[in-house]
């Protein structure tokens, strides 16, 4: 299997997700601006999806995809599928028990999130309703997950990727046709979300009937595949929530900022989850069960050369999305978001929070290549040790970056881009350290090449791009015009130098799954 054909197939169907993604964006920053409103269903959505990010996709799947690879490989099909069976069995059951007791506590919870809303008992309220409706969430994209983790496992990557699809889809809906109906129009996105959870896990069904492995009711207490995942869920779980507690923190720290701050913030990081999303998780997704399927089967030599085809095409692709994200952010907040009540002060804050997101993309593209170098091999402590370190680390940042420097909602953004460089730098250290790792010859040069297409890539957008004020004052078309150019002209640039420093696309397609 051509690695590169399949990184190009995840990212394709993730990149649909996306753009998908920036449509519903753009429509919600028209509808409500950067609001109370849209700060209370930022809020209320980030909660689930927090959850969401620390069980399902985090802790769940960095215990269950190495383990699901070992008996595929080792085991047979029977004893996978039975395997199957019991871990959504005890999944769905813990689910609802979360489900139902997270909609109740739903006060306790946003005022442990954002307790800054205590302050405004309309804005607390709102949120409060919002996240009854959005909590169930949690329930559908947690079996998700776990269905795209079987599927990737057997190289079905299309189809997890694709699946993001449908919560894009039904807020889109719910925007454009069913507002009108809710007499707090905000709520339709409540609902939506609701609704898009339920798509996505119905849409995986009949994949998982054509592969034969539709999990079935089976309840057994000593199951030795299923308390081995728990035993891994554990350090797992501990290492992802120190990841996204700072999140949390950030959602705290933003709360007690300016109204419009979580939105601003909120705006930025969904223009820097589009590379991160397209290349990270593609490669993440393609990686995890790749490296297990390597260690399983104990070939370090395909092991090593996994992750260092990985680290090349993070820094061949993340790096010049990095410096396009700072280059042209006034020019993708206007063209994106700059509609109905988004102000010409939202587009200025916005533009700030992703130029210091932007400082820490790559640093988090890494992340997600890095990890899984230790979660293949089942080691979860040493992610969980760096995780914790950088979580000080950024929490001391915030305080020195929105108290010391007063740079606010900005300075919350810089520096958990600043913590994912960090996190990226220690696992590099770790897995070195170990032995676990060694970059194949050629590395200097390849980043020296690279280093000249960034600057000549750079400077042609920079010069290009014109005054950052004219974009406000164009037309819709206009905006969306000269935008697709700089990119064109951006990626033309930057390919054109690196052709003419000898690149080539087989030079990055050799590494593949045995």
């Amino acid at each position: 299997m051509n690695l590169l054909r399949v990184l190009a197939k995840i990212g394709s169907m993730t990149f649909i997700s996306r753009i998908l993604g920036f449509l519903r964006d753009t429509l919600i920053a028209r509808a409500f601006g950067a609001s109370m409103l849209s700060d209370a269903f930022i809020v209320a959505f980030k909660i689930p999806n927090l959850l969401r990010r620390i069980s399902a996709e985090g802790a769940f799947s960095q215990a269950f995809v190495p383990i699901l690879g070992e008996y595929k490989t080792q085991r047979g099909f029977d004893e996978t599928h039975t395997l199957i069976n019991r871990v959504a069995t005890w999944m769905g059951l813990i689910l609802v028990v979360v489900t139902l007791l997270g909609m109740l506590a739903a006060p306790f919870i946003v005022t442990l999130i954002a307790p800054g809303f205590q302050a405004n008992p309309a804005k607390m309220q709102l949120t409060i309703e919002l996240l009854r409706i959005t909590f169930p969430y949690i329930f559908f994209i947690s079996l998700v997950s776990m269905a795209g983790g079987v599927l990737n496992t057997y190289n079905k990557f299309g189809i997890p990727a694709f699946t993001p699809v449908w919560l894009n889809v039904s807020m889109i809906a719910a925007v454009l046709f069913f507002a009108d109906y809710f007499a707090e129009p905000i709520k339709v996105l409540a609902w939506a979300v609701f609704i898009g959870g339920f798509l996505q896990l119905v849409f995986q069904i009949p994949f998982l009937k054509q592969i034969g492995l539709l999990p079935r009711f089976d309840f057994k207490r000593d199951d030795e595949g299923v308390w081995r995942i728990l035993k891994l869920m554990g350090p797992a779980l501990l290492g992802v929530s120190v990841a996204q507690i700072s999140l949390i923190l950030n959602t705290i720290f933003a709360s007690f900022l300016i109204t419009g701050s979580v939105s601003w913030l909120y705006y930025a990081d969904r223009l820097m989850e589009f590379p991160s999303g397209v290349l990270g998780v593609a490669l993440g997704t393609i990686l995890l069960p790749s490296l297990s399927k390597a260690y399983a089967s104990k070939d370090e030599s395909e092991y090593r050369q996994l992750l260092d085809w990985g680290l090349r095409l993070t820094f061949l692709l993340a790096a010049p999305a990095a410096v396009a994200l700072a280059v042209l952010a006034t020019p993708l907040v206007s063209t994106l978001f700059y509609y109905g009540k988004f102000t010409p002060t939202d587009v200025a804050m916005t533009q700030q929070a992703l130029i210091a997101y932007s400082v820490g993309l790559l640093g988090m593209i890494l992340v997600k290549i890095l990890a899984p170098g230790f979660y293949a091999r089942q080691n979860i402590k040493t992610p969980v040790k760096v995780a914790i370190f950088t979580l000080v680390l950024t929490q001391v940042m915030n305080v020195i970056f929105i108290f010391g420097l007063d740079l606010n909602h900005a300075g919350l953004a810089l520096a958990l881009g600043l913590g994912a460089c960090v996190n990226a730098g220690l696992l590099y250290y770790h897995l070195r350290k170990a032995q676990l790792f060694h970059p194949l010859p050629g590395w200097w040069l390849f980043l020296l090449k690279l280093l000249c297409a960034l600057v000549v890539m750079g400077g042609a957008l920079y010069l290009a791009m014109g005054d950052a004020g004219t974009w406000l004052q164009w037309s819709v078309i206009s905006r969306l015009t000269h935008l697709t150019g700089l990119v064109i002209l951006g990626m033309a640039v930057y390919f054109a130098v690196l052709f003419v420093l000898g690149f080539r696309p087989q030079h990055f397609s050799r590494r593949t799954v045995r």
